[in-house]
């Protein structure tokens, strides 16, 4: 195994011992069986991959990976490039939703700039990693070289291993990038049986018509790539981005280093079928949020066989609907490892 494919060594496997203890423990509190509904199972399953009877969440940490794309002179967004690195300025002055959600749970906010349009862009607390000025436009060429995908897929694994080493017991990520709908569909299709007409939404609010040309684009760029989508890494490389490379990178690493991930929206979903395809041993690490509503998120949650944990009709990326889960996740391990047994609260159990 060579270094430049860390991401196929394999991840690490949830713990039986610990699973078998948390479903005992479950029988055991004052409720009736399965009272707690996906509660039960969300604590169970994290007992089972934190390798303990309690799991507990103490110090979960939100990376956001930022790019731009050069699909987007397609005309494929409703909204012009600039906006990517002018809300990463807003992410640091925090008025973005993502940014409120962390400061209000008290959880730190890791911004990397994996390349936007702009290669003077210098914002406080934002790391500029400069892979490009975007990706190249991938209805043209490929969107990325493969030196510039392996950096992508490294940045998130970066991000990962300075969130291990800060404490982090459960992993977060969002993503900003106009175009990236175009990237995740694209990625998406390439990576399943999945095509352009199941997954194509309006993005940033595109009218019908503008959703019929990005289907159009997509498809085009599809039959361009061809037979060189049938690799995981070249799918990435030709039809991802940046950024969709980098949390990718991120959830692979969770998986290797026994760290839960918390999967977002329909970009974010996007990535982990990519790092699904890359290394399938990755999969039992990923928590998938929400069911988001732009309307390719369902069907990519299907062929992760995800179970999302909300359904708010969220369809804002940016690790929003990670966040929103988060107090949903504490509070499942507060229920399992803090309610009284039977036993202790003296109450008789069922016969």
């Amino acid at each position: 195994m060579t270094a430049a494919l860390w991401w196929l060594e394999p991840c690490r496997q949830p713990d039986a011992r610990a699973e078998a203890a948390a479903l005992a423990r479950q029988a055991q509190l004052t409720k009736p069986t399965g009272a707690l509904g996906a509660m039960e199972t969300l604590a169970v399953r994290l007992a089972a991959l934190q390798g303990r009877e309690k799991p507990v969440i103490n110090n979960p940490q939100l990376a956001l990976f930022a790019g731009d794309h050069g699909v987007v002179a397609e005309g494929v967004s409703a909204y012009p490039q600039a906006v990517t690195a002018q809300m990463l300025a807003n992410f640091v002055s925090g008025g973005a939703a993502v940014s409120v959600l962390a400061r209000e749970q008290g959880m730190p906010l890791r911004l990397i700039d994996l390349g936007t349009i702009d290669p003077e862009l210098a914002l406080p607390g934002v790391r500029h990693l400069r892979l490009g000025a975007g990706t190249a436009n991938f209805a043209v060429e490929a969107a990325m070289t493969a030196e510039q995908c392996r950096a992508a897929l490294q940045a998130g694994r970066d991000s990962v291993l300075e969130a291990q080493a800060a404490g982090c017991d459960l992993f977060l990520a969002g993503e900003m990038g106009i175009g990236n709908t175009s990237a995740a569909t694209a990625l998406a299709c390439a990576l399943s049986d999945l095509t352009p007409m199941q997954l194509t939404g309006p993005g940033t609010g595109l009218d019908g018509a503008g959703v019929r040309h990005k289907q159009a684009v997509i498809e085009r760029a599809l039959v361009l790539h061809g037979a060189q989508l049938g690799e995981p890494f070249e799918a990435l490389r030709r039809v991802g981005g940046f950024e969709l490379a980098a949390l990718a990178g991120a959830y692979l690493t969770c998986a290797q280093l026994g760290i839960v991930a918390v999967v977002d929206g329909f970009i974010c979903s996007a990535a982990a079928l990519c790092a699904l395809r890359l290394n399938p041993s990755v999969q039992p690490w990923l928590l998938f949020a929400h069911a988001g509503a732009e309307p390719g998120h369902a069907a990519v949650l299907a062929e992760l066989g995800a179970e999302p944990l909300l359904d708010l009709g969220l369809r804002l990326g940016e690790g929003s609907g990670a966040a929103l889960a988060l107090p949903l996740i504490k509070l499942a391990c507060a229920l399992h490892g803090s309610m009284a047994t039977f036993s202790e609260a003296l109450v008789e159990d069922r016969s």
